[in-house]
């Protein structure tokens, strides 16, 4: 967050330059040029380029700065015919007035849409760790009930006569240990369903992975499942949104649980991977399941189609909609020789491990 920030401070300065070299180069060109000529319009480039600032407020005041240097260009031009020239003053200030507007509504449209999007993303996250409260629950309870353990164990040490301190010590290291277990699965949850931004921080592809696949280990278990990762050691940092990766990895991740339930225990395997190739990262889940129609596999990322019974339709749309917004895509495939693979690609910003 501290880099993107920085980022932000290096970068605003630059396009506030641009714009004000762009529209005093335009003032002068207006200035000097003829009154027939409606050199103003070019103030509308200028009103563009400040749509970069993805601020409505910004653009409104580029808008009004652009007009006020028209009308102090119409008065400072000597050269042609006034009444040519105000014709062409008052043309240019109406394109410039309609280019702001145009320019304020498509950035308000475009923060309802990126805010619907966000909000869409995380109510789909909730909507998947509500299936997984048995399995979170049971997750935390094993700390919780080694935490009473070891704390009653710790309570007869000191009671004993002699009170043995060291046996005391042991418990009480046990149960910061796994108090310390505990937090971790309530931290991951926390971050799986927070209310947040969508940043572009760079992190460890390797190890958010890792703590998916934490969340959801004892649904695993509880379905008999073999799960097997193949995670690159020398994988590279990726540049994103952490938590909306991970509730895609999740949404593939719980697709494949929930399609290896037909299938007999014997033969259900879930292989999760992650590997880098030339310019780009590729993550992908592997199951053995009962597999998806290969005719439906063209349409399984599109919004409301589902081939779940009581399926909405909107977990692979959302999933596709999150990667296509890091630049990568998404895919789905058979997995030989029975089962589906689920998958996508981003593009590396060519940073190493530290």
């Amino acid at each position: 967050m501290r880099r993107e920030f920085l980022k932000y401070l290096f970068d605003m300065p630059l396009l506030w330059l641009g714009i004000a070299v762009l529209a005093g180069v335009i003032f002068v060109g207006d200035t000097i040029t003829d009154l027939e000529i409606a050199f103003a319009v070019l103030y509308v480039s200028v009103i563009l380029l400040s749509v970069n600032f993805g601020r409505t407020g910004a653009i409104a005041v580029v808008g009004i700065v652009c007009a006020a240097l028209t009308v102090l260009s119409y008065f400072l031009t000597r050269h042609g015919a006034s009444h040519a020239g105000l014709i062409n003053g008052i043309l240019s200030l109406v394109a410039i007035g309609a280019t702001t507007y145009l320019a304020i509504r498509i950035e308000t449209f475009d923060a309802r849409a990126r805010a619907a999007q966000s909000e869409l993303a995380r109510m789909s996250r909730l909507m998947i760790v509500g299936e997984l409260g048995t399995s979170i629950a049971h997750e935390v309870s094993q700390p919780i009930t080694a935490i009473t353990a070891n704390g009653n164990a710790a309570l007869r040490w000191l009671a004993a006569t002699p009170a043995d301190q060291e046996e005391a010590r042991r418990a009480i290291e046990r149960i910061v240990m796994d108090a310390g277990r505990a937090g971790d699965v309530i931290g991951r949850v926390r971050r799986l369903v927070a209310r947040s931004s969508p940043s572009r921080d760079t992190f460890d592809l390797t190890e958010a992975i890792g703590d998916v696949l934490e969340l959801v280990r004892g649904e695993i278990r509880k379905n008999q499942i073999l799960l097997r990762t193949e995670l690159a050691s020398d994988l590279p940092f990726v540049a994103g949104d952490r938590v909306q990766l991970q509730q895609v990895i999740l949404n593939f991740v719980m697709n494949a649980i929930e399609a290896l339930a037909d299938v007999d225990a014997g033969a259900r395997e879930l292989l999760v991977s992650a590997a880098a190739a030339e310019s780009k990262i590729t993550v992908s889940v592997r199951d053995t399941g009962i597999g998806v129609a290969p005719a439906r596999l063209d349409r399984i990322f599109e919004a409301f189609y589902t081939t779940k019974p009581n399926g909405m339709g909107m977990g692979l749309a959302i999933s596709r909609s999150i990667i296509e917004a890091h630049g990568g895509t998404v895919y789905a495939a058979p997995n030989f020789p029975h089962g589906t693979v689920f998958g996508f690609t981003l593009p590396l910003d060519g940073k190493t491990r530290g």
